[in-house]
């Protein structure tokens, strides 16, 4: 079998036009070097070098085997780049996944914005879901990272880091009495105890759902939830719709969608949206390490 050393030794050998030289400049001896262009021209099958009282010159087999045995060299060397240039993160693909409602928390695209900068040949897959089937595909393998909400229970073979809490606002229909024309700001949760509540589907987001109920029950009621939601957004057009009122993290203030008030809540300090990065925890790949590093120090810094 033909291995790499046979051809730098060939290569070498063709350069310089000599064994001796040829030896000297691979740092070994000339005998061995003899028997290894030797055994090469056994492999080949064909004589590459025409043996010269001073020297050696290549046949023309051995011209066409000299351009084909560097292009083999370079080949290795390109596959030798590429894999460190993967390792440290500087190439491959990654798979990202998000939230609908994390989506539009301006966190998300400053590190997209800041990844794609900082590592501009790692080709960037986004996609959007639920939670639930974050984590799922995670454990599949179709994800590398997905930023998610609050994660029900555990999850096999993957780490979730927290990253930072998002306050949540309540959105009421704008011709809602509680609303009062668009001239409040706040309101407490107690004040909703008499309203049919819209949330997004407990599957799809069943920490930011739970963490709702137990705030209103915290608060003395149980809410009347009258509809549940798909997504996000599709709860946010039922409430302009003026079928009921939800309580949804800040960031979807930024969709100004039209007939939605958006008031704080006054009295529930601790209900919030947290936002979390899960990966595999068994498979840290070079983009991936890069990506969570940059993730941590923005979030730092948040």
């Amino acid at each position: 079998m033909i291995e790499l050393r046979h051809l730098r030794y060939f290569i070498a050998v063709a350069e310089e036009g000599h064994v001796t030289r040829a030896a000297a400049r691979l740092g070994i001896q000339q005998p061995p070097l003899s028997q290894q262009i030797r055994a090469l021209e056994d492999l080949v099958g064909v004589a590459l070098f025409y043996r010269l009282p001073r020297g050696v010159e290549l046949t023309e087999a051995g011209r066409v085997f000299l351009g084909e045995a560097r292009a083999a060299l370079a080949q290795v060397g390109h596959a030798v780049e590429a894999a460190q240039r993967t390792a440290r993160g500087e190439q491959g693909r990654l798979a990202v996944g998000f939230t609908s409602s994390a989506a539009f928390h301006p966190f998300i695209p400053a590190v997209v914005r800041a990844f794609r900068q900082q590592s501009p040949e790692v080709e960037l897959v986004l996609e959007e879901s639920s939670t639930g089937e974050l984590i799922e595909a995670l454990q599949r393998q179709h994800l590398d990272v997905a930023f998610v909400r609050v994660p029900a229970g555990e999850a096999a073979g993957i780490t979730i880091e927290a990253l930072l809490n998002e306050a949540m606002l309540v959105a009421l229909p704008a011709h809602h009495a509680l609303a009062r024309g668009g001239k409040r700001r706040s309101i407490r949760l107690t004040e909703l105890a008499d309203e049919t509540f819209i949330l997004s589907r407990r599957p799809t987001g069943p920490g930011l759902y739970d963490a709702i109920i137990s705030a209103c029950r915290a608060a003395g009621f149980s809410p009347r939830v009258g509809q549940e939601a798909p997504r996000m957004m599709s709860t946010l057009s039922l409430v302009a719709a003026g079928l009921g009122v939800s309580i949804v993290p800040e960031s979807m203030r930024r969709l100004n969608t039209e007939g939605i008030a958006y008031l704080t809540l006054s009295d529930a300090p601790r209900l919030v949206a947290p936002l979390h990065l899960a990966w595999r925890s068994a498979s840290v790949s070079g983009a991936m390490a890069r990506l969570i590093a940059q993730v941590r120090a923005m979030a730092s810094r948040a």
